[in-house]
């Protein structure tokens, strides 16, 4: 009953943005159900890729169709006419999210035999809209459980905790830089006027106001999930701390990265076809993953950006390596300057993944190098500076939701890298029933409902996505 009740609450959560679409998903749903099953029985090649061809293909078409049929107009100089087609919320997350399922059927890795279990694998509310991509494996055993669904006053209060947490960074924090992120941008849409600070101030924010939109979304997901007893795999582990673009994809969007190393990497050949292989593949792995953010020349060019990163990330790993450096040791100097360097590629990378077109790209980029002048503006904007310097202590220094909540296991660990915790942990963490922590979370809830009551507008930036 349980079970039949939150599948119901996952449908009626998706229709509410758009009824018409609910029966796209159950067809997506029904068709994947009726080839996982056949993968299990047969374990077919053929069924496996014509089910991946058919989901990449439903894919394509509501998502690229139009930016493909306006290529082909500005390239052969055509008039093709295409009925617009409005995105799906949330195709990608449960196209990718099926795929991983047909895959782990081919394998042997997933059987299902309930309709139900399976809905909500896929249509489980707290994930579905922005993530995380969760893995069969990871979810039947828990929705198998008969205690699962049954409200525990730990999972209410881990999972509500860590609610709050994610609202509170979304709607006080990422909402709050769109104010200062979105003006800049559309001015580098509309002119080269921009100035060296006003590019970086604008770029700044939106690198804070993307870091706690995705942080507080991943954290609400988690959230929601415990309340119901379900724990969703981190997807969000303070990712700005990364030293390098390769430990920054391991804590950015971990489910994601995941998915693009085990279905698209890999098969593609990952390694294993020599230096000049794995550049090939680690290349066009990034430069698919930007385009599967959106339709759009500017995603491809952030994708293509990273994948050159991380291929001079990791040809200087190997550098290092044959000169008997260990990697995991180095000097506070060498630290703090890795983490510097990586840092400024990540804020330079988040102005082209911000920019609407390719001339606000290059006049984003022109500014922030300084071209269109130097000069120190007559008017600075202390509040946003000051802000910026706060956020970016919170960033670098404050423990992550998971290490505050580490005790109560509030999300599935699929990190796997070695990391410090905070410095600052021991002040920071969870204690329940602690006046201190109570008056923390209030304090976040009293400014949500202030926030939610003005008339600050709210970007659900994972729309495009």
């Amino acid at each position: 009953m349980a079970i039949s009740w939150l599948v119901f609450a996952s449908f009626f959560f998706y229709g509410w943005w758009n009824a018409a679409y609910i029966f796209l998903l159950l067809g997506s749903i029904l068709f994947n159900y009726a080839a996982g099953i056949l993968l299990s029985e047969n374990q077919g090649k053929r069924i496996l890729i014509a089910g991946v061809a058919a989901n990449l293909g439903l894919l394509g078409y509501f998502k690229y169709s139009n930016f493909f049929i306006d290529n082909i107009n500005a390239l052969v100089g055509s008039d093709i006419i295409f009925n617009q087609v409005v995105l799906p919320l949330a195709i990608s997350f449960f196209t990718f999210q099926q795929i991983t399922y047909l895959v782990d059927s081919y394998q042997g890795e997933s059987r299902e035999y309930s309709f139900l279990h399976y809905c909500l694998f896929v249509t489980f509310f707290p994930q579905l809209i922005a993530g995380p991509i969760v893995h069969h494996r990871e979810m039947l055993p828990q929705f198998a459980k008969e205690t699962l669904y049954k409200l525990k006053p730990e999972n209410l209060l881990v999972g509500g905790t860590t609610f709050i947490i994610g609202l509170f960074k979304k709607v006080v924090i990422a909402d709050g830089m769109a104010a200062y992120a979105s003006p800049v941008f559309q001015t580098a849409e509309l002119s080269t006027s921009l100035t060296f600070f006003e590019a970086w101030g604008g770029a700044l924010a939106y690198t804070f106001q993307l870091y706690f939109d995705f942080s507080g979304y991943s954290d609400m997901a988690i959230g929601v999930g415990r309340m119901f007893g379900i724990i969703l795999p981190a997807n969000f582990f303070s990712p700005y701390k990364a030293t390098s673009i390769i430990e920054f994809w391991r804590r950015w969007h971990m489910t994601l990265s995941r998915f693009f190393r085990d279905y698209l990497y890999i098969p593609m050949g990952g390694n294993r076809n020599g230096n000049l292989g794995s550049m090939r593949n680690l290349f066009m792995t990034m430069l698919l993953g930007g385009l599967w953010h959106g339709a759009s020349w500017t995603f491809v060019i952030w994708g293509g950006f990273h994948g050159i990163g991380l291929i001079v990330n990791h040809g200087f790993r190997s550098v290092r390596r044959s000169l008997g450096h260990d990697l995991l040791k180095r000097n506070v100097f060498g630290k703090v300057a890795s983490w510097a360097l990586t840092f400024l590629f990540i804020v330079i990378a988040w102005a082209v993944f911000r920019a609407e077109s390719i001339s606000g790209v290059l006049n984003m980029l022109q500014a922030m190098m300084g071209l269109n002048g130097l000069i120190f503006p007559e008017i600075i904007d202390y509040q946003l500076y000051a802000v910026l310097l706060v956020l970016f202590l919170i960033v670098c220094y404050m423990p992550s939701t998971q290490e505050f909540l580490s005790e109560y296991q509030p999300s599935l660990n699929i990190y796997g890298g070695q990391v410090e915790p905070s410095r600052l942990l021991w002040i920071f963490q969870f204690k329940p029933g602690s006046f201190v922590h109570t008056l923390f979370i209030l304090m976040m809830v009293c400014m949500i409902f202030l926030t939610m009551q003005s008339d600050q507008p709210s970007e659900f930036l994972y729309y495009d996505f």
